[in-house]
């Protein structure tokens, strides 16, 4: 299991939340999501068989937010 946290420009609402979270559940080979509106950090845990933290981000700036930075382990 891999793990990814990004760091998002901005978060400005819980509705914001919620779409990330459930873009990144819906993502093959992803285990948890946890979205931290107060410091805007996206964590994840997944299949590194099936996905990458590439990928990932990619979910998340379709939906319209800007990745600052990432990291895996």
């Amino acid at each position: 299991m891999a793990k990814a946290e990004f760091q998002l420009e901005q978060l400005t609402c819980p509705t914001c939340v919620k779409k990330i979270e459930t873009a990144l559940t819906k993502s093959k080979g992803v285990d948890s999501v946890r979205v931290l509106f107060n410091s805007s950090k996206v964590k994840t845990e997944f299949d590194d068989t099936q996905t990458d933290a590439e990928k990932l981000k990619d979910t998340i700036e379709k939906l319209g937010y800007s990745v600052s930075s990432s990291k895996t382990s």
